[in-house]
């Protein structure tokens, strides 16, 4: 497995006096189990690739250690050979060839498989002899994203990999890196924008925003832990007041007449048995919540991704 153990990263200012330091990933831990498919969800900026950076041991952290397989990855060749990395930026492959790219690899990979690098090049249909230069962005992805899983790893991080990809060509690398998990009991990480994707792919997530770990586990059992609730009142609204004094965490609330639909935390069944008790409530339902609708919340409580019309 990989474990983050309190990592805290912090960059210097490039002009000291005049810049301030920035404070990039603060005291985030977590394990990471293999065989699954985590998902890494983030605000602009929150410390997603920084996070990846330090889980291949590309940035030391200024606190805590990272241990793959029990062993801290920071600066240990051995650590390092069981993880490969796709970076957001793929610029450093550009003066390569797919061929290139392939006896590159072979170079200081031992479990590389050339085989299947062919056959996944093969399938995606990319020229050989041409250099990744003059690729398009998602062909420029396809080729370094198989070249990782050629690589055989036990943990595979993906940064935006799909990003630039059409949609037909994201389902077909979907399956490429689902039937590595299966075949080779390979975890894999993939940092998103597109929530849907996460969720159609991973099994696991973790939510990072101001480079704080927000939260982390089975993406079922967190969306489990919000409820949407519709509430009808026998006369007029509910208050949120009402809400608070039941003992309802409630995140985000909308009157619709005599309808209040409300964002809540916790267990749908306790909250269900809180909210039928108030005597304003005539009917209490409970409605699907999806992760970006988790998402989407938790952000707005910390106060991004608000909209003020009057400001």
């Amino acid at each position: 497995m990989i474990e983050v153990n309190g990592v805290t990263i912090t960059f210097q200012p490039e002009i000291p006096f005049v810049m301030d330091a920035k404070r990039a990933l603060h005291d985030i831990s977590f394990k990471m189990e293999d065989g699954c498919v985590y998902g890494l969800l983030g605000s602009n900026g929150a410390g997603k690739s920084t996070l990846m950076r330090a889980m291949c041991g590309i940035y030391r952290p200024d606190e805590g250690e990272v241990l793959v397989d029990g062993k801290n990855v920071w600066n240990n060749p051995e650590a390092k050979e069981n993880v490969y990395f796709v970076s957001d930026s793929v610029a450093w492959h550009e003066g390569l060839t797919v061929d290139g790219l392939c006896e590159y690899y072979k170079s200081f990979r031992p479990t590389f498989d050339e085989a299947t690098f062919n056959r996944l090049a093969e399938a995606l249909e990319l020229p050989r002899k041409q250099r990744i230069s003059k690729f398009s962005k998602g062909m420029r992805r396809q080729a370094v994203t198989i070249a990782g899983v050629a690589c055989r790893t036990k943990h595979l991080l993906l940064d935006e990999s799909f990003d630039g990809l059409d949609p037909a060509m994201r389902r077909v690398i979907r399956e490429i890196l689902i039937d590595e998990m299966c075949d080779n009991g390979a975890s894999v990480v993939l940092s998103s924008h597109n929530v849907g994707e996460i969720t159609e792919v991973c099994d696991h997530v973790l939510i990072i925003h101001n480079g704080e770990l927000m939260k982390a586990g089975e993406i079922d059992e967190i969306r489990e832990s919000y409820q949407k609730i519709q509430l009808v009142g026998n006369d007029g609204n509910v208050s949120p007041a009402e809400l608070a004094e039941a003992g309802l965490e409630v995140m985000d609330l909308k009157n619709m007449g005599s309808v209040v639909q409300a964002i809540v935390r916790g267990n749908e069944e306790e909250i269900l048995a809180k909210a039928k008790k108030l005597p304003s409530v005539h009917l209490a339902e409970a409605l699907p919540l999806t992760l970006e609708e988790v998402f989407v919340y938790e952000m707005r409580e910390k106060g991004y991704g608000k909209y003020n019309q009057e400001g």
